[in-house]
């Protein structure tokens, strides 16, 4: 991920590169349609554990993160 880059853009960027609509990437991994929409707009926070649950059950990815101090 780029710097000054969101989550929500990243995730948006990736399912419209696979061609999931919102829809089916929420049914993919058990949450509604409305809280992806909230993700890719940065409206919404997002717990851990549904941020796994899109990057690996729906996008098909592997979660990494790193914290520089």
């Amino acid at each position: 991920m780029e710097k000054g880059t969101t989550l929500g853009a990243v995730i948006k960027n990736q399912r419209e590169a696979l061609g999931i609509n919102q829809r089916d990437l929420a049914k993919d991994v058990g949450i509604n349609n409305s809280t992806i929409s909230r993700i890719e707009n940065n409206a919404s926070d997002i717990r851990l554990s549904t941020l796994m649950r899109i990057i690996q059950e729906g996008l098909g990815g592997h979660l990494k993160l790193s914290v520089d101090l």
